[in-house]
């Protein structure tokens, strides 16, 4: 995996990132979602770095970047200190524009970037979400049963991380395979990679980052409503999905942001997994 990827860590906003790096071009952010790692990008950065400078890092809390300790604000788990951190990420790096695709939580980060910061964002593809102030004002019957680890996980600690963390193997395969025959485009390879970073500690990290998203990144989401993407945003969801089903993403987007474009793609969740090439195609495209 990663071919010709460079593997470091930068010590960022307080805390230790993990990140590969290859390519050249124009420098190119790509943000992974839950439960997983960078290791999410592994079919289409090769193909990405032949025209970008591409970065991969795992988000505060997964992979093998640092696990901060949170406390009852979750702050410390908050996307605008997500994006704080892959933003001091990518100035490190000497990129002060640059390009985002972030996909799931990941792509909740990229959001939070292109409003705080405006200056640096180039373009940004988000993967497969709707904005989270969104999804609650708007929850159903149908997204609680398919979204249902969104409302488990931001139960009070210690409860969500003593249960996933009894069969964490069980919890992590059940999550990833109920968006799609994972099977057919999650190797042993990666498979074990996500297994191997989702640890303990790991698990309590990301019940943070859910509890967060359920706090205090709505206030967040509601201070700011009127602080629009200015960028250009191409949206792209799996037509096989949630976000499918229940929303029409767009229009949705339309709402956040000024310049939107998207479609869907003949795949589930995890599109740049299920369907890379066609994935590929689309950010190539769009970023060009």
């Amino acid at each position: 995996m990663f071919d010709n990827f460079n593997k470091s860590i930068k010590k960022v906003n307080g805390i230790n990132i993990n990140y590969r790096i290859g390519g050249q071009g124009k420098p190119l952010l790509l943000l992974h979602g839950y439960p997983q790692s960078h290791i999410m990008w592994r079919k289409i950065a090769p193909m990405l770095s032949k025209e970008f400078t591409v970065v991969c890092p795992d988000l505060r809390g997964y992979g093998d970047s640092d696990k901060p300790k949170s406390d009852n604000t979750h702050k410390a788990y908050s996307k605008s200190v997500m994006a704080k951190d892959q933003h001091a990420l990518m100035l490190s790096l000497g990129f002060e524009k640059y390009f985002i695709v972030g996909h799931d939580r990941g792509a909740r980060v990229a959001h939070r970037m292109a409003i705080d910061y405006k200056e640096s964002i180039l373009k940004l593809a988000v993967l497969d979400i709707v904005p989270t102030l969104h999804v609650f004002d708007n929850t159903e019957k149908k997204l609680a049963k398919r979204y249902y680890h969104w409302f488990f996980l931001i139960q009070p600690y210690p409860h969500p991380e003593t249960l996933i963390t009894n069969s964490a193997e069980y919890y992590l395969k059940s999550k990833l395979a109920m968006w799609g025959n994972t099977k057919n485009f999650i190797s042993d390879e990666a498979l074990s990679e996500y297994l191997r970073c989702f640890t303990k500690e790991t698990i309590h990290a990301t019940c943070e980052d859910y509890r967060a998203g359920a706090s205090i990144d709505l206030i967040e989401h509601k201070n700011d409503f009127d602080n629009k993407i200015e960028c250009p945003l191409l949206v792209l969801w799996g037509s096989k999905g949630t976000v499918e089903e229940l929303y029409d993403p767009i229009e949705v987007w339309k709402e956040w942001a000024t310049k939107v474009t998207g479609k869907s793609l003949n795949c589930g969740h995890f599109l740049p997994e299920e369907l890379p090439d066609d994935t590929y195609k689309e950010i190539k495209k769009f970023l060009s």
